[in-house]
Parts: structure tokens; C-alpha cells; sequence
């Protein structure tokens, strides 16, 4: 592949802003021994193509953790830093 056609797709795949989340990695860890910890969601953008780290509270995890279960996918705006969840059931 050429230099050019390689520079073309890095740009093209630079002004992508909004991207299908297609994986998550939820995790917790210890700040300080019997303290409270700190919760991690690495959002795994368009099957790798990209990721994005949030630090929710605690509260804010278990709202995102519903909202993933209860939607039929979520998408991310890297832009303005939005989570935006499709076809929520209501039920």
C-alpha cells in the first residue's frame, strides 16, 4: 500500500467521532488498603478500532451496567463524550 493511500485512511479514520461500542471491560481496583475503590469501564470501540476509558462513581457503574443490559447496543460519541444506548426495554 502507498504512503498516500495509507495517510488517507488514517484521516478517514480519524474523523470518525461516533463508534458502535462493541465490547466492555469492567473492572475495580483498591486505591488504599479499606478504602474505597475506584471503578473502570473501558469501552472497546468498533471491534478495536478504537477505546475509550470512563470512571464512573459507584452509583453511576450500576446505572451503566442496566442500561447496557437493558438496551440492544450502545454507541459513543468521542466528540462530546456521550454514551447514547439504543432500543431500550421499557419492560
Amino acid at each position: 500500500m502507498s504512503d498516500r493511500t495509507e495517510d488517507l485512511e488514517r484521516r478517514t479514520e480519524e474523523q470518525i467521532v461516533v463508534r458502535e461500542v462493541t465490547h466492555l471491560q469492567a473492572s475495580w481496583a483498591e486505591r488504599e488498603r479499606g478504602g474505597p475503590g475506584v471503578f473502570t469501564f473501558q469501552l472497546i470501540l468498533d471491534q478495536g478500532a478504537d477505546e475509550y476509558v470512563l470512571l464512573p462513581s459507584a452509583d453511576d457503574a450500576e446505572v451503566l451496567l442496566r442500561l447496557f443490559k437493558g438496551s440492544a447496543g450502545a454507541m459513543f460519541d468521542r466528540g462530546r463524550k456521550v454514551l447514547m444506548f439504543r432500543d431500550i426495554s421499557l419492560t
